[in-house]
């Protein structure tokens, strides 16, 4: 079996790396790192976690994350049965802050850059003509060598510094306070809800994992998530609804179930507070984007 996708660290004789990855599904380890990091997913579903933020993401979802923004890309769980034969495809490429030389980006030249660069703190989202450009630009960026490989990669940079279709993905307030030790802790407590938001989740179950009490685990995820966990529980399963909504053949019923909600009242506000909109007023727009 193939392995899952992970982070390749720079090797010492490179300015940057660039990869094409294909593997069953995307590495679903939570995690950080001092690099920036561009990618595009080609290939796979699920949901994006950067930051405080959750979204559902598919193929053309496109992102650029600043040093230390703790992100994963979670498949789907259909990726995770060998039997189902889904894979995953992406492009990524990963860059330090001085990859072009020490205090480069406080010159007059890279203004443009550098702020888009301190935009990426929050995570950059690429949508529209940017994104499909872009993309068409990744790929070219994977076939070449040498100094043309960096001159494409600062082309990227530049014409994303320049774009309208960019947003930023965190709440303006958000910090990293996690430490790299608490990684794995985090992460656990990630791929828990992941896999069971469909059911009921009982805090000291979680808290369980995390190896803390009940009280302290409540206080230790909202430091590090910014939202309580309660909140952190409600926003998957909005996301998850989110992915159902985009087809036609699932009622919004089933939705509210599918999703982890009791009741179809109690699934429709918090959609609303969410979202702001109903689900049916969701799915509606969603579905005449495409028309």
């Amino acid at each position: 079996m193939k392995n899952p996708l992970k982070k390749s660290r720079i090797p010492d004789s490179k300015v940057f790396l660039v990869r094409e990855l294909n593997a069953p599904f995307f590495d679903k380890n939570w995690h950080f790192h001092p690099e920036y990091q561009l990618v595009v997913i080609l290939k796979g579903t699920g949901t994006r976690y950067i930051g405080d933020h959750i979204k559902p993401f598919k193929e053309g979802d496109m992102v650029m994350t600043g040093p230390n923004l703790p992100h994963v890309w979670r498949s789907d769980n259909a990726y995770f049965d060998p039997s189902n034969n889904l894979d995953t495809h992406l492009i990524v490429a990963y860059f330090p802050e001085n990859f072009l030389g020490d205090g480069i980006f406080e010159k007059e030249e890279f203004a443009d850059i550098a702020r888009l660069m301190k935009l990426s703190s929050r995570g950059v989202e690429v949508n529209g003509k940017t994104n499909r450009e872009v993309t068409e630009m990744m790929k070219k960026l994977v076939n070449l060598t040498g100094s043309a490989q960096l001159i494409l990669l600062l082309e990227i940079l530049n014409y994303l510094s320049h774009s309208k279709d960019i947003r930023q993905i965190t709440n303006a307030g958000y910090i990293n306070l996690n430490k790299e030790s608490e990684k794995d802790r985090m992460g656990e407590v990630y791929e828990y809800v992941m896999k069971n938001y469909k059911e009921k989740i009982k805090l000291e179950e979680v808290a369980s994992i995390a190896n803390l009490s009940v009280s302290a685990f409540s206080r230790f995820f909202k430091s590090r998530a910014n939202k309580s966990f309660s909140d952190f529980i409600s926003d998957v399963r909005i996301s998850h609804a989110c992915k159902l909504l985009h087809e036609d053949d699932i009622n919004v019923s089933e939705v509210c179930y599918e999703s982890g909600f009791n009741t179809l009242s109690n699934f429709n506000k918090q959609f609303k507070d969410r979202i702001g909109k109903t689900p049916i007023t969701y799915r509606k727009e969603y579905l005449e984007s495409f028309e």
